[in-house]
């Protein structure tokens, strides 16, 4: 993804709040905004937001796993469903 095109000075944001709302539910991706020439802040579509929070919460379940893994906190998962149905039987 190309961000040079997207990147717009505070006052564009001030300017054209309305259209760049219109553009980016269109064709998504974010806009970089600045202040005095650096990169401060980034709009996006509440769509894609939602979709970049989705992803980064799936990244840090794998993480996680990945971590459980190495400390070699896992199980067979014949074992784990194994004891899931005992647990179940005890509640009938």
């Amino acid at each position: 993804m190309k961000l040079a095109a997207n990147v717009k000075p505070v006052g564009y944001l001030k300017e054209n709040a309305d259209e760049i709302v219109r553009t980016l539910s269109e064709r998504g991706g974010p806009l970089i905004i600045t202040r005095d020439g650096e990169a401060k802040a980034v709009v996006q579509d509440i769509e894609e937001f939602e979709r970049t929070q989705e992803t980064l919460a799936l990244l840090k379940i794998l993480s996680l796993g990945r971590k459980q893994i190495e400390e070699g906190r896992v199980r067979p998962a014949a074992e784990v469903v194994s004891e899931l149905r005992e647990s179940l039987k005890d509640h009938r």
